[in-house]
């Protein structure tokens, strides 16, 4: 994460920030480490392990909205089959994650309740959380392909997000940051046997200004052939007219619709949710004839 002492100009040696990024860098890591080594507090990970062996695997970080995963888990099992489907909970309340473990069950979906997180901001506390699942059930379980996606990320057709890697390593959004770039970490999918035994990080890189996933351009993207990948179709649009793109979006990745939870004035969530269960409810309704209905 520390940047090549190439990129540090002048002033940035006056103000010492090549040796208080090291430190910063060296802080993260160790904390990175820690984390990693703790015991999920619910879930069997030995048998998660074991289910997942060999297989085509999908895992969603959630993080504190059961309704979403509703949604998710039973349109995931319908428009992506022969795919295990794995929640990993990232929320910060247990009451919010005894809602999503109650839904799992429901649709008997595995889950895991990640360890309490060390960090609050939302895009460390996201790769911290991939970086967990990667390390303690993702390389020992050495499935056939894995990816990662949000919690808020609904498929709405038949789609396999495995095609591509057939031919190439890894395949998902691709975000550009001046000459680097990342896969972003909410569908993103990799090729077990071409990743197995890297160090990836999951987590940012921010002292180059990658976000959660980009912590793997020094370790894997900056090694691939750019111009020869598939890279996954996405556009933003306004959840209505009228409404900017920036102050309530809706992303759609190929056939897959991002809720982008995190990108919304507080006035408008609540309708902008009522505009994505509106365009869900026929999706659900061939899935088990269920009702879309928001909180």
């Amino acid at each position: 994460m520390v940047r090549s002492l190439s990129d540090y100009d002048f002033a940035d040696w006056r103000r010492l920030r090549p040796l208080t990024h090291a430190l910063k860098t060296a802080r993260y890591r160790l904390v990175k480490q820690r984390y990693v080594r703790r015991t999920a507090p619910v879930g069997d990970v030995s048998a998660l392990i074991r289910s997942m062996a060999g297989k085509r695997i999908l895992v969603t970080i959630a993080f504190g909205d059961a309704e979403v995963i509703d949604w998710q888990v039973r349109l995931v099992r319908h428009y992506v089959p022969a795919t295990l489907h794995v929640v990993a909970d990232n929320s910060l309340e247990q009451s919010l994650a005894a809602r999503i473990a109650a839904v799992c069950s429901a649709r008997d979906i595995p889950y895991l309740r990640l360890p309490s997180n060390p960090w609050r901001e939302p895009s460390r506390s996201h790769g911290i959380a991939l970086n967990w699942v990667w390390h303690n059930l993702i390389a020992p379980a050495k499935p056939e392909v894995f990816g990662f996606l949000d919690h808020d990320l609904f498929p709405t057709a038949l789609d396999d997000p495995f095609t591509a890697l057939s031919s190439q390593d890894c395949f998902g959004v691709v975000r550009n940051v001046g000459q680097r770039w990342f896969l972003w970490a909410g569908y993103c999918m990799f090729r077990f046997d071409r990743v197995r035994g890297m160090p990836l990080d999951f987590g940012q890189d921010w002292f180059n200004g990658l976000d959660t996933g980009g912590g793997n351009w020094h370790v894997l993207y900056r090694h691939l052939d750019r111009p020869t990948l598939k890279e996954a179709h996405t556009i933003f649009e306004p959840y209505k007219a009228g409404v900017e793109v920036t102050s309530g979006p809706l992303q759609w990745v190929g056939t897959w619709l991002h809720e982008v939870g995190h990108m919304v004035k507080p006035e408008l969530r609540r309708e902008r949710r009522q505009v994505v269960c509106g365009i869900l409810a026929p999706h659900l309704a061939a899935v088990q004839h269920g009702a879309c209905v928001t909180a």
